[in-house]
Formats: structure tokens, C-alpha cells, sequence
């Protein structure tokens, strides 16, 4: 069972909701965030399914009613109606007759009906609604002040399951005009559908956000790559080690060994000065700072000797 309350359209998106308004009949359409219902000398009506409920709900209109143009009368039928023709309830309006009814009908008929000289601008909102047994008809400028027009005890049908809604044109000469719905169910200034998806859209910018410093995490991995350089460092550190390794023991015929202290700068030359010492081991120790003349160390042509220090 639906309440008349979900029955909710702004008419905002360009596109009749054929589903929401699934009987309608003559050409009604969408245009510039409204419902146009043409008023003719035929009928055309704006006309849900008949699913709904009056009890405890409302039905809130904002419209604007078909202009004369010449026909003596020209309606907008704004009614809740009921599975039995001619028993059903709400306004009609007709402007040619600068007239509104409240009307209560069965069988087309409303000995109680009320009746009020339509004013574009005080009759510019509609309610139609059921509260605790009784029905009421309202009316505002504003859709935020409310005038109770009309109240009567709440007909047997306002618990129906299978009532609908329709709002009707029909004129009986003139030019053609339209009956403009500008909104159903929906409040002044409110936007019906696509409200909450803008505010999720709001939500998800949020997320977006947050995910920022996931970024900042990949940064921080790309300063872990520098650790890589460092080890590069570490890789050239011991290159110089492999260098000190070039300057050790050189080896002659007869199993002489030179053993130098400072840096190897050549594969077999070696300066010394003064102090040279040949020992029983064949090594020879060479001080640093002792430069002056080279000595050639090649393989020997006569056998090597330990003896006095050379002159």
C-alpha cells in the first residue's frame, strides 16, 4: 500500500516519469521544470497509477491554471479518484468562470461544494489531504502559508488502496493553452530528485582526499631508494680497498720478496736511498721518505747472495 505522501515529482529533469505517471493520456510532457498538460477541446490528463492511499497522507500541488483565450470554460480538474467513476475528491479550477469548486463528489455531484474566486496568486499552491477522519482543502501563495479552504468527514474510499491522481485539461473553444505543474508533493524551494546524489558526490570528493596520503607513502619508498645510492658508496669504499691490494707483495727469481710500506706506483721500479737492507728472507724493506734513484727489480742473470748491505 502507498501513501499519496511518495507520490513526488519536480519536474526537473526534462523526461515524464512514465512510470510514476503511468496513466496519462493526451500528449502531457516536460518542459523548463515543469509539467505541461494541454487544455483543449479535448482532454489530456497528468494521471498516476491507481496504487495509492488518502488516509493519513497529502497531496501539495503547485500549478498554474490554462488562460481562457477565448473559451467560455476552461478547466484544470485536480482530483483524487476512486475505482467508481464520478466518486472522488479535490479542486477544479476554472479560470474563464474566475472560479475555483472544492468539490466532494459522488455520482459527478456535491451539494456541499465550496466555492471560491480563483486568484492566480492566493490559489497558486493546492493541498488535498486526510488527518485523522476528516479530509481538508488548503490553499497558499507560498506553499509555506496555509489557508483551510474547506473541511468535511473523510469519505469511506480515503482508505482505498487502488485511488490515483489526475489533474485534467479541457476547454470548450479558444485557443489551445496548457495547464504548467511546476511541482508534486515536492516543497517551495526543493529540489526532489538528485539531491542525494549530490551530497554523496560531496562525500566521495572527501574520500579523494584521503587517499592523499597514500601518495605521500609512495614518496617515502622513493626515498628508501636513495639507501641504494649509499650502498653504491659502500661498493666504491671497497673498489679503494682493491686498490691498497695492488700495492703488496712482488715477487723475483730466487725467492726474494719486496715488501714496501709506502704506495706501489709502478710493477717493478722502486727508488731507495741510503738504507736499503737486503735480509737472510730476501725481503726488502724500503723507507718512505727515502726517494732519490731507482732500482729496477727484474728476474736476476747470476744467483742471488745474503751478505753485507750493498754499497
Amino acid at each position: 500500500m502507498a501513501s499519496f505522501d511518495t507520490l513526488v515529482d519536480d519536474f526537473e529533469d526534462g523526461v515524464l516519469n512514465t512510470t510514476l505517471w503511468s496513466g496519462s493520456y493526451g500528449d502531457p510532457d516536460e518542459v523548463g521544470g515543469r509539467a505541461r498538460v494541454p487544455c483543449t477541446t479535448g482532454y489530456a490528463g497528468l494521471k498516476s497509477a491507481s496504487t495509492y492511499t488518502l488516509t493519513g497522507s497529502s497531496l501539495v500541488m503547485h500549478l498554474q491554471a490554462p488562460i481562457p483565450n477565448g473559451a467560455t470554460t476552461a478547466v484544470a480538474s485536480v482530483l483524487v479518484l476512486t475505482s467508481t467513476g464520478g466518486t472522488d475528491g479535490g479542486f477544479i479550477i476554472d479560470p474563464a468562470q474566475s472560479a475555483i469548486g472544492l468539490y466532494l463528489r459522488e455520482g459527478y455531484a456535491d451539494a456541499g461544494a465550496v466555492f471560491l474566486t480563483y486568484s492566480p496568486t492566493d490559489h497558486a499552491w493546492l493541498r488535498f489531504r486526510e488527518a485523522a477522519g476528516s479530509v481538508y482543502w488548503d490553499t497558499s501563495p507560498d506553499g509555506s502559508t496555509w489557508t483551510n479552504r474547506r473541511t468535511a468527514t473523510a469519505p469511506a474510499w480515503a482508505a482505498d488502496t487502488t485511488l490515483s491522481f489526475l489533474i485534467e485539461g479541457h476547454r470548450d473553444a479558444g485557443t489551445p493553452d496548457f495547464i504548467e505543474v511546476h511541482s508534486i508533493n515536492a516543497a517551495a524551494g526543493q529540489t526532489v530528485e538528485g539531491s542525494a546524489s549530490f551530497t554523496a558526490t560531496g562525500t566521495l570528493t572527501a574520500a579523494g582526499i584521503r587517499r592523499q596520503p597514500g601518495a605521500a607513502a609512495l614518496d617515502a619508498t622513493g626515498t628508501l631508494a636513495a639507501a641504494g645510492t649509499l650502498r653504491a658508496r659502500a661498493t666504491a669504499a671497497l673498489d679503494a680497498s682493491g686498490d691498497l691490494a695492488a700495492a703488496g707483495t712482488r715477487r723475483a727469481s730466487g725467492a726474494v720478496a719486496a715488501d714496501a710500506t709506502g704506495t706501489l706506483t709502478a710493477t717493478g721500479t722502486r727508488t731507495v736511498r741510503g738504507a736499503a737492507v737486503l735480509t737472510a728472507s730476501g725481503s726488502v724493506a724500503i723507507a718512505e721518505a727515502a726517494i732519490d734513484y731507482s732500482i729496477t727489480i727484474g728476474s736476476p742473470t747470476l744467483a742471488w747472495e745474503a751478505g753485507a748491505p750493498w754499497l
